[in-house]
C-alpha cells in the first residue's frame, strides 16, 4: 500500500525516518480541541471537563489547547460547551499557523482557504475579535460550514468571500495573509482506512502543488510592503513545502521569517530544507503539518 509514497519519504529523508512516519499513519490520534475565548476561558473549560470526570493533558505552546486522555468527539458533543460554541473541535497541528501568524487587532487579514473555519476563528479570538479578517472559500456547501462555525464561535470580525482566492482582484492590500494550502493530506494519512490508496494519488499531490503555487503567488501579490503571511500545509512532503516556496519566493522580495515560540521544543520536528520553517510529524498527538512564515518587502 502506498509504495510510491515511501519510496518518496525514504528519499526525502530516510528509512528510519519514513517508517517512523508510517508509523504515525497508524496510531489512533488523541482527541483535541482548543477553547474559544470570544465566549469562554480556559477556567471555565477546566470546571466543567472536571466536574464530567472528563481528563485531560495541556501543551507548553498554547494554554487554550487541550488533549483528552480518556474521552472522544462524540463524549464531548454532549456537552453545552461544544452546543454553545464554547470550544472548537481542532488537531494540534492545525492550531499551529494561527498561533505563528500572531493576528493583531485592527489589521485587515486574508484567510485564502477559509472552511471549514478554524483557523479562521481561532485568528478571531486570538485578535479578540478586533481584526478584519476576510474568509476567502470557493465552493458554496463548504462556505456554509464555514458560515455556520463562524456564526457559532461568535466570531463577528469575520467577512465570508465566497470566491477562488486565485481571483481576488490584484488591487486589494492586506496586513497579513493565512495561506493554509489545499494539498494531498500526505501528514493525515490513516493507514487503518483500506482505501487509503483510492483517494490518495500521485495525481492528487501534482493537482495541489498547482494550486499551491498559484495560491503562493496570489498572497504575495497582495501582502502589503513590509508585512508578513504564513504558508502551511498539511502534507510532509517536500514538493508541496519548500519547493513551492522556492519556486515562487524567487519572484518577489521576500524571505523567510525563522518560527519561534515557546514551546516549540515540544513538537516532534522532522527536518526541513529552507532554514526557519518547520515540519511536524505525524503522530498520537499531532497530524503531520508544514508551516513557513514569510515577510514581503
Amino acid at each position: 500500500m502506498l509504495e510510491f509514497l515511501e519510496e518518496k519519504l525514504n528519499a526525502q529523508y530516510d528509512k528510519e525516518i519514513a517508517s517512523k512516519i508510517f508509523d504515525g499513519y497508524k496510531i489512533k490520534r488523541k482527541t483535541t480541541f482548543r477553547v474559544n475565548t470570544i465566549k469562554s476561558t480556559v477556567e471555565e473549560i477546566e470546571n466543567v471537563l472536571f466536574c464530567n470526570n472528563i481528563k485531560f493533558e495541556r501543551v507548553l505552546w498554547s494554554k487554550e489547547a487541550f488533549v483528552l486522555t480518556d474521552a472522544e468527539e462524540k463524549d464531548i458533543e454532549k456537552l453545552d460547551i461544544y452546543k454553545d460554541g464554547k470550544i472548537y473541535m481542532q488537531s494540534l497541528s492545525s492550531m499551529l499557523p494561527p498561533i505563528i501568524l500572531n493576528p493583531k487587532k485592527d489589521c485587515d487579514i486574508l484567510d485564502m482557504a477559509a472552511a471549514p473555519g478554524g483557523k479562521t476563528t481561532q485568528m478571531a479570538a486570538i485578535s479578540e475579535n478586533k481584526a478584519n479578517i476576510t474568509a476567502c472559500e470557493m465552493h458554496a456547501i463548504r462556505a456554509e460550514k464555514l458560515k455556520y462555525n463562524i456564526e457559532k464561535q461568535g466570531a463577528n470580525s469575520v467577512y465570508i468571500m465566497i470566491r477562488d482566492a486565485r481571483r481576488i482582484d490584484d488591487f486589494f492590500r492586506f496586513d497579513q495573509i493565512l495561506l493554509d494550502a489545499p494539498c494531498s493530506g500526505s501528514g493525515t494519512l490513516n493507514l487503518n482506512d483500506a482505501n487509503v490508496d483510492k483517494f490518495f494519488t500521485e495525481k492528487l499531490i501534482n493537482k495541489s502543488i498547482a494550486a499551491q503555487v498559484s495560491l503562493l503567488r496570489k498572497a504575495l501579490t497582495i501582502l502589503k510592503s513590509g508585512q508578513e503571511m504564513v504558508y502551511s500545509t498539511c502534507s510532509i512532503l517536500r514538493e508541496e513545502n519548500e519547493d513551492v516556496l522556492r519556486k515562487v519566493m524567487k519572484e518577489f522580495k521576500c524571505e523567510i521569517i525563522p518560527i519561534e515560540f515557546n514551546g516549540i521544543d515540544e513538537l516532534p520536528l522532522l527536518t526541513t530544507d529552507i532554514k526557519g520553517t518547520i515540519c511536524v510529524c505525524p503522530t498520537e498527538y499531532y497530524e503531520g503539518f508544514f508551516v513557513a512564515k514569510i515577510k514581503k518587502y
